[in-house]
């Protein structure tokens, strides 16, 4: 075992709060865990060397703070939201001085009533699988989080936002529980930021009640020397739909798990997912779909450009279990290398049971194309335009089918502006 998960073992002690029954069930797990090395199958490509003897700062709420010219960062224009700011893991946000719009109900860890109880404890740790380590140690760390509940019928219209920004020399967690109730609708963000040496972990649990619709977004947009290791979970209720886009940038280290459970029939997942990593970056994606129950249907793409020196990691899993008949899955990874000294290590699986199933998977990996280039080129384009246009071509198609109009004009800069940066060698 590794002296800094040591460490965590020893803090998570001292943690008391009406969420520890349930965290001492993750500690007695996470005691048990061994530290993952190049043999241990989910860490294959991702080495954890830079977490296992470190030491950072642990974040008190007095230290936290959010500055002017943060939230003009990280403003979306155009689009009215309501925003929840973690900084270093700490919640800034006054959730009890929100107007909210009707049937939606949010609070902290700290001021949770009763009902709220209630309803966290129908999420924690029961959507997100024990498998996850750092999982595990978000379970035992995060004291800091936000319970969010939508009444059944409700529709929320406008997006709630969370924001998770990281600084430079901080260890911090923090945890988002969503539950939407039958027939609600609604959408939430999660936008993470911060580029310097610091380890985040952030975990967000979903429940969908039956015919409930959640629109999803996770811009996990750290960078540089931040280390970054999460995921969002999801458990599907019966004929609910879920329409999920991750946009994940490249750092020292970023790690992302998703999990997605049919447990009721007729529910619809749809996943699109999009990783950039600038020269000597690192991103690691992994992804499990479980199609428990019969007539599900989920659509995953998942495309990546890898720049000098970078090393993207992908593994795609879709379970099709023995009674999950009548299950639609497709699973498909597309990778774009800017260098031959880029590396991809991509795994789509589908695992089946069931024999009356439609089901494929496949994965690509390519470099530019020359003659598209030498076209552009020709037709006095200049190298680096023409560049950021073959690049913005390759996922232009996933970043159109985000629901949210307003979303797609904030984000398009944003990578275009990123593939300025990215050279190709």
């Amino acid at each position: 075992m590794s002296q800094w998960l040591n460490g965590v073992i020893e803090r998570a002690q001292g943690v008391d709060d009406w969420l520890s029954p349930i965290r001492q069930q993750a500690l007695a797990q996470l005691s048990q865990q061994s530290w993952p090395g190049r043999r241990t199958e989910a860490w294959r490509y991702t080495s954890l060397h830079p977490i296992a003897d470190a030491q950072w700062a642990q974040s008190e709420p007095a230290d936290a703070a959010v500055s002017t010219e943060q939230r003009q960062a990280l403003s979306i224009e155009g689009l009215e939201t309501i925003d929840i700011w973690f900084v270093d893991g700490q919640l800034q946000t006054d959730i009890s001085q929100i107007t909210l719009p009707s049937g939606l109900t949010m609070q902290s860890f700290a001021q949770a009533d009763d009902q709220a109880r209630a309803a966290a404890a129908q999420v924690f740790t029961q959507v997100k699988p024990p498998k996850h380590l750092f999982g595990l140690v978000n379970d035992v760390l995060a004291n800091n989080g936000v319970i969010i509940d939508v009444a059944a019928d409700a529709a929320v219209n406008t997006p709630v936002r969370i924001i998770n920004l990281c600084s430079d020399g901080v260890e911090s967690h923090n945890r988002v529980l969503v539950r939407l109730g039958e027939r609600a609708q609604a959408c939430v963000i999660e936008h993470g930021a911060g580029d310097g040496a610091s380890l985040n972990t952030a975990y967000a649990e979903y429940q969908l009640g039956r015919d409930a619709k959640l629109e999803h977004y996770r811009f996990a947009l750290h960078a540089k020397q931040a280390i970054h290791v999460g995921g969002c979970h999801f458990n599907m209720g019966e004929s609910s739909r879920l329409n999920s886009t991750l946009v994940g940038y490249g750092s020292q280290l970023s790690r992302i798990d998703v999990d997605i459970q049919h447990t009721e029939q007729h529910a619809f997942a749809k996943f699109n997912n999009i990783y950039l990593l600038a020269e000597g970056e690192h991103f690691d994606l992994h992804s499990s779909i479980e199609h428990i129950v019969p007539n599900g249907t989920t659509e995953e793409n998942a495309r990546g450009i890898v720049g000098d020196n970078a090393k993207a990691v992908f593994n795609g899993r879709i379970h099709i279990h023995r009674d999950a008949q009548k299950t639609l899955a497709e699973l498909n990874n597309r990778n774009l290398l800017l260098s031959r000294r880029g590396q991809i290590n991509t795994k789509p699986e589908l695992e089946i049971y069931a024999d009356d199933v439609q089901c494929a998977h496949g994965a690509t990996v390519a470099e530019i194309d020359d003659e598209a280039l030498y076209y552009m080129l020709s037709r006095g384009i200049e190298r680096s335009q023409a560049l950021v246009m073959l690049n913005f071509g390759f996922i232009q198609e996933l970043v159109d089918q985000m629901p949210n109009a307003a979303l797609r004009e904030w984000l398009q800069p944003k990578l275009q502006q990123r593939f300025a940066g990215m050279e190709v060698a």
